[in-house]
């Protein structure tokens, strides 16, 4: 054993302090983190208040139309596929450098945009983007925060994401009613919709600067032996007893310093630059099981129709009654029934605990979306469109309420509590590759739900929110089946 691989006893200090640190310092520098998922959330969101101007601008199909606007759940996926590995070599702070790089970038070109070829590129761009900063805020927060807050400040991720999605409306809003549409010039010169993407701009700056600003992650420190760093890093933002914590990490890492491949997942350790198989019941169908229920906790997140609610929230006001002006209103309102949400899920999941939480939110999301399946079961047609649709006097209110309250079912659980728990579950040597998998895995779910509702809805929304309500209950079932209480404990328990 060398030096380095040596359990540090004191590294680089005479005494080891043991009170706690205060939160101050670690909870600015994960809010720092958490400004990819800002701009995560808006980047996603923008792409709506611009999309009608941008069609009638270039002229584009209803196909190309949706291509465009799926472009950058391509690049999200592919993002966060290799945000991972690119993080266990370069480092965390790097990767959100190269995030804030692709922002700025894509915000700017999106806003130039000649043509749909060249607006797709960039949009494509900004979902590297996008991709890369769903891996990364969570992973980081995980390996800088104390464990008795972890939870807390994990949640910061999904708080940012829907202050971003309500931030970018917002401002398509402001813009759209100061030039008197989207596709009107803005006193200064330029189309609304193309300040709609210059915008996002300003936040990339932002992260950027502040990026430069932070430490690195001390697992990933220790596991490059830049130990007296990681010493001091845990110092300043954990407190406590850090040299033996410091022992737990390089003891969690030890080995020889090599990158992380997907043989990694499959029930594969590394010892000596020698790969050991694993045992027959390490993996399952290929990948270790801890890796399977991140990707099916991702998954899941996205099967039960969260997308489709808000994507359909307009229309769903505006079915019982309400003007088009007022049911966008309302769908602003929803946005904001999210943030008020992942308020209460901070405040909760260090408390109660994270399997409570999703336990909890998948059984309001079965009851709100079996409500809403029995409801549209009712609704009469007005014309050839599935959206144009008429609810009873009763059925109307009642889905209303059963949306609204599944959007609360979800934001105090699956919104932020998946999040922390791909960002703490996995073990040091793995973390920042698993995450990338499941992200990925979550990108492709989204694209998927998203893809397919409207030839759910063509035979019928009963049937769509039935299908909802069915993985919900999976997602239920799965959660008291396999989804471990990481609540308290050390990321080197895991």
């Amino acid at each position: 054993m060398s030096t380095t691989d040596r359990p540090p006893l004191h590294v680089g200090a005479a005494e080891t302090p043991e009170a706690p640190a205060p939160i101050g310092p670690v909870l600015m520098v994960s809010i720092t983190a958490a400004l990819g998922g800002f701009l995560f959330g808006y980047d996603t969101a923008v792409i709506n208040g611009a999309v009608d101007a941008v069609r009638a601008d270039f002229g584009m199909s209803a196909g190309l139309t949706g291509f465009v606007v799926s472009s950058a759940l391509i690049g999200a996926g592919a993002g966060a596929w290799f945000a991972g590995p690119l993080a266990d070599r370069f480092g965390r702070v790097r990767i959100m450098l190269a995030a804030a790089a692709l922002f700025l970038v894509s915000s700017i070109g999106s806003a130039l945009a000649v043509d749909p070829v060249s607006l797709t590129g960039w949009r494509l761009v900004g979902g590297l983007a996008v991709g890369a900063a769903s891996v990364i805020a969570p992973a980081y927060i995980a390996e800088i925060a104390p464990a008795r807050v972890r939870g807390r400040l994990g949640s910061l991720q999904q708080l940012a994401i829907v202050t971003g999605i309500f931030a970018s409306l917002l401002v398509n809003f402001l813009l759209a009613e100061l030039a008197g549409g989207a596709g009107a010039p803005m006193p200064w010169g330029g189309s609304a919709w193309r300040w709609m993407f210059a915008v996002e701009a300003v936040p990339a700056i932002g992260y950027g600067l502040l990026a430069l600003r932070i430490p690195e992650s001390p697992r990933f420190l220790a596991k490059k032996r830049r130990l007296v760093e990681a010493r001091q890093v845990l110092t300043r933002f954990v407190g406590g007893e850090v040299d033996r914590r410091l022992s737990e990490i390089v003891r969690s890492l030890a080995g020889p310093d090599q990158r992380v491949h997907l043989s990694d997942l499959r029930g594969r350790t590394r010892r000596s630059g020698q790969a050991k198989p694993a045992t027959p019941r390490a993996s399952l169908l290929g990948l270790l099981p801890i890796v399977w229920v991140g990707i099916l906790l991702s998954v899941f997140q996205q099967f039960v129709g969260i997308n489709v609610i808000f994507y359909y929230s307009s229309s769903l006001w505006h079915s019982v009654g309400f003007s088009e002006s007022q049911s966008m209103l309302f769908t602003v309102f929803t946005s904001v029934t999210n943030i008020l949400t992942t308020l209460v899920a901070i405040a909760l999941i260090d408390k109660v605990g994270r399997r409570p939480l999703l336990i909890a939110g998948a059984s309001g999301m079965v009851v709100c979306l079996a409500v809403l399946a029995v409801c549209f079961s009712t609704a009469s047609a007005t014309g050839p469109d599935p959206d144009d649709l008429t609810l009873g006097p009763v059925a109307g209110p009642v889905a209303l309420v059963a949306a609204n309250l599944f959007v609360v079912s979800f934001g105090v659980s699956w919104g932020p509590v998946v999040w922390v728990l791909l960002g703490e579950m996995f073990n040091n040597r793995i973390r920042a590759t698993a995450l990338a998998v499941a992200a990925a895995a979550q990108w492709a779910a989204n694209w998927l739900i998203s893809t397919t509702f409207l030839e759910l809805a063509e035979i019928g929304l009963s049937f769509a929110y039935g299908l909802y309500t069915g993985f919900a209950l999976l997602a239920l079932l799965f959660v008291l089946r396999a989804v471990p209480e990481t609540t308290g404990r050390e990321l080197e328990e895991m």
